[in-house]
């Protein structure tokens, strides 16, 4: 027995080919936001993080700083320079630091501390004399309760490293 359905159940290449053509004239399309800092921009100045949070830690500024500026640099998109010769210039202040419990065991003991940094962050083309964006941005790590300096300062760095990869993404693909 002949099998006419076969040609009508296995679609041919002209047929992939129309049905491609039609879903992409039927609006169902797909953009992605951005994806690189406009080509005018080449490098970027990353002055000294400023600490107005008044949290009281002397290294918050400096590791914010350095890790931010090791992620440009393993990033790679923009080269960093100095401000004079700079395209683009990253500058940011840290606005609030919190410290609080975060996991509470049987009789209200803190077993887990949270720490959330803040940062409003500020960028500029200083090709065209313009803020391309100023943003605030959040985020927070982790550190045993009581376990002292070491770990709340491990705290502080799972923060900064959440902090400075958005900081990155936003800087280099959010357009």
């Amino acid at each position: 027995m002949k099998n006419d359905h076969a040609k009508y159940i296995m679609p041919n290449s002209f047929g992939l080919a129309c049905f491609s053509f039609f879903i992409v004239l039927s609006g169902c399309t797909y953009s992605f936001k951005g994806g690189s800092v406009p080509p005018h921009l080449k490098t970027v100045a990353i002055p000294i993080i400023e600490d107005q949070s008044g949290y009281g830690d002397p290294y918050l500024r400096d590791t914010l700083t350095q890790v931010l500026v090791e992620r440009f640099t393993n990033d790679n998109t923009l080269q960093l320079t100095d401000r004079n010769s700079a395209d683009s210039m990253l500058e940011g202040v840290v606005t609030d630091v919190k410290d609080a419990p975060e996991v509470l065991q049987g009789g209200d003991q803190v077993t887990l501390r949270k720490i959330t940094v803040t940062v409003r962050v500020t960028f500029q083309d200083l090709k065209l004399r313009k803020k391309m964006w100023e943003k605030s941005f959040t985020n927070w790590g982790n550190y045993p309760s009581g376990g002292g300096l070491t770990q709340r300062n491990e705290g502080v760095r799972q923060a900064v490293e959440k902090l400075t990869e958005d900081i990155l993404n936003d800087t280099v693909a959010g357009w």
